[in-house]
């Protein structure tokens, strides 16, 4: 037995026989359990997200919550100038916006003025006298229209609940 443990040992392996008459058993290689897929991201939580930065930037949903019924126009006026400023702020750092069509409004232009977005049909919407088939070469730019060259939102925690838009605030005396 000595000497088959010796070169079963030298061999790389020890015989079953006699590692079990010892007291030892084989390990059995376990297989790695497979990665978890990570759960695609649902289609509220980019708008959940984004809806929670005017939150915690602008105060946005506050202000949208409260009834201003009971306030002037004054009033109304000076806190919506500020609310304005902070969600035009959060709109420049998150995301990179540029007209669908950069024309003056009021003024007659092309529909290749649109670019390579004049192929897409929800680029450019006609209103008015739309002729029953055919699309129009242009018309009068009433809305320039806007487009997201590129959007930086932070990333999200998977431990992060997107439902919990700004948190309740307790002071503490």
């Amino acid at each position: 037995m000595a000497l088959r443990a010796f070169f079963g040992i030298l061999g790389g392996t020890l015989p079953e026989d006699i590692a079990r008459a010892h007291g030892y058993e084989k390990a059995v290689a376990r297989r790695p359990e497979p990665a978890k897929e990570k759960e695609a991201p649902k289609p509220e939580a980019g708008a959940l997200q984004l809806l929670g930065l005017f939150q915690r930037e602008a105060r946005l949903i506050d202000f949208f919550m409260e009834d201003i019924a009971p306030y002037t126009d004054e009033q109304v006026g000076a806190g919506v100038r500020q609310i304005h400023a902070q969600c035009q702020e959060v709109l420049r750092k998150h995301f990179r916006l540029a007209p669908v069509i950069d024309g003056v409004e009021g003024t007659y232009v092309k529909t290749e003025s649109a670019g390579a977005l004049a192929r897409d049909p929800a680029a450019v919407r006609f209103t008015g006298n739309v002729p029953p088939q055919g699309k129009p070469a242009g018309g009068l730019l009433r809305h320039r229209g806007w487009r997201a060259d590129s959007v930086s939102l932070p990333s999200v925690s998977a431990k992060q609940n997107l439902s919990i838009l700004a948190p309740a605030e307790l002071e503490v005396e």
